[in-house]
């Protein structure tokens, strides 16, 4: 399969506002403003929604960039989270997703494309030029969590991790799977 010719960036200030318009008005998936992984559960539950947006500015404006935007032309149409691992609190009280071994390494939280875009190779990119930013901050191992349906038709809006399939397309390996659908892939980042 043949991958679509998106551009991608890295998420600076500067494009904030395509990150507001990638989101629309609801935050993502029910105001999450991809700070699901990076706040305690009361802290996100308190903030969902503008709090949760304004956290999120908060975190673009601070650096290093938060992840990727992907773009079909000026329009964005998706966005991959990665950042070292400690990043994502919500991670360390997660008995499924806990730490495979002590080797540090980054993550990839959120894997969202807009609606119409779907199905159409925009995941991989995103994942690669995922991998290129935690690289050029001197990461050496990539990790994901994605789903591993075990059903045909799964919803794509419990899928926000990504689905394993897109992962070993991206080159990234299983290392660990402490449930049927929900496996810890990785990715060697070479120097």
């Amino acid at each position: 399969m043949s991958l679509p010719a998106v551009e991608t960036h890295p998420l600076t200030p500067d494009r904030f506002g395509d990150f507001e318009r990638l989101m629309g008005p609801k935050g993502g998936y029910g105001g999450c403003w991809c700070m699901l992984w990076r706040l305690g559960k009361a802290a996100y539950d308190e903030g969902r929604g503008a709090a949760n947006r304004a956290s999120m500015e908060d975190v673009v404006r601070a650096g290093p960039p938060p992840g990727v935007l992907a773009y079909d032309g000026d329009l964005p149409v998706g966005w991959v989270s990665v950042a070292p691992r400690q990043v994502f609190v919500r991670l360390s009280s997660s008995r499924v997703l806990k730490p495979v071994d002590e080797r540090p390494v980054w993550s990839v939280s959120c894997l969202y494309i807009a609606r119409g875009h779907r199905r159409k190779g925009i995941s991989v990119p995103l994942l690669r030029a995922a991998a290129d930013l935690a690289r050029s901050h001197g990461a050496a191992c990539l990790e994901g969590y994605p789903i591993a349906p075990d059903k045909a038709s799964y919803p794509v809006s419990y899928a926000w991790t990504g689905f394993h399939q897109i992962f070993l397309r991206a080159g990234f390996r299983q290392v660990a799977r402490r449930s049927p659908t929900r496996p810890i892939m990785r990715l060697e980042l070479a120097p």
